[in-house]
């Protein structure tokens, strides 16, 4: 069985969003200076600021998405209409620094999901479905490597068959006793995971914006390439999820594999 040419460059285009997310790249251009410098300026505490703020936000998105996001409930059907709204926290949390990081990225985290969640519905996907709301999240932990990968875990297959364990145990749990235990192994086993890659994106986010002059226009700046970061990675990700439901996963990831981007 072969690909359709429409579907065939659908998955190339996929492959390209997936595999070339260039964040730190396109921060630094936009900045003029190299996120190192960044780095450089942040506290010694900023790993345990992210990772508590990223848990944080991670934690009230899966409760926002299990709770209310359904196919009744429409987001804005438009990436713009997402950027301007983190455009806008993202100049509060320039104004204000790091401290501010916990306040901002909970809500910065929730509207891309709602924007994530769009692009999952214009892919043909059913919000109500469990198995999409966690794939909505599972977004957050793609084109940002943990620091624990061994270089095997990089790519987008690779990175979804990881998670693949802890998602179907998170899965069976919510199906079987829903929220009601937040503090489950299932569940924060789940938000680690995706912590442990989301969390990286976010110290790249804060290092930006704590070079010299980012001010309230650059955070808003920063922000608005933060969601459009990660509105590619969903592009990507739903494009796969659209094709393998019309043909063979495996084709599909051997194709992916055998594309020369």
């Amino acid at each position: 069985m072969r690909l359709a040419k429409d579907d065939f460059d659908d998955l190339r285009y996929a492959k390209t969003l997936l595999e070339n997310p260039n964040l730190t790249a396109r921060i630094s251009n936009l900045l003029g200076t190299p996120i190192e410098k960044g780095f450089e300026r942040l506290p010694p505490k900023l790993k345990g600021v992210v990772q508590k703020a990223t848990e944080k936000s991670l934690e009230k998105a899966l409760n926002f998405a299990i709770q209310t996001m359904n196919d009744r409930t429409r987001p804005a059907a438009s990436d713009k209409t997402h950027k301007l709204l983190v455009f806008a926290t993202g100049a509060g949390g320039g104004s204000f620094g790091l401290p501010a990081l916990t306040i901002e990225l909970p809500v910065t985290t929730t509207i891309m999901l709602r924007s994530i969640a769009d692009i999952a519905r214009s892919e043909g996907e059913q919000i109500s479905l469990l198995e999409t709301k966690i794939a909505c999240l599972e977004v957050f932990a793609l084109g940002g490597p943990s620091k624990s990968d061994d270089g095997t875990e990089t790519g987008y297959f690779a990175v979804r068959a990881g998670l693949a364990h802890v998602i179907s145990e998170a899965t069976k749990y919510i199906t079987e006793k829903g929220l009601a235990r937040e503090g489950a192994p299932a569940l924060v086993k789940l938000i680690a995971t995706l912590a442990s890659r989301f969390g990286i994106i976010v110290s790249e986010k804060v290092a930006a914006q704590a070079i010299p002059l980012i001010g309230a226009a650059g955070g808003a700046l920063i922000n608005t390439i933060f969601i459009d970061h990660f509105q590619n990675m969903a592009r990507g990700h739903f494009i796969i999820r659209r094709l393998e439901r019309l043909y063979d996963k495996d084709l599909i990831r051997q194709e992916y594999d055998n594309l020369d981007i």
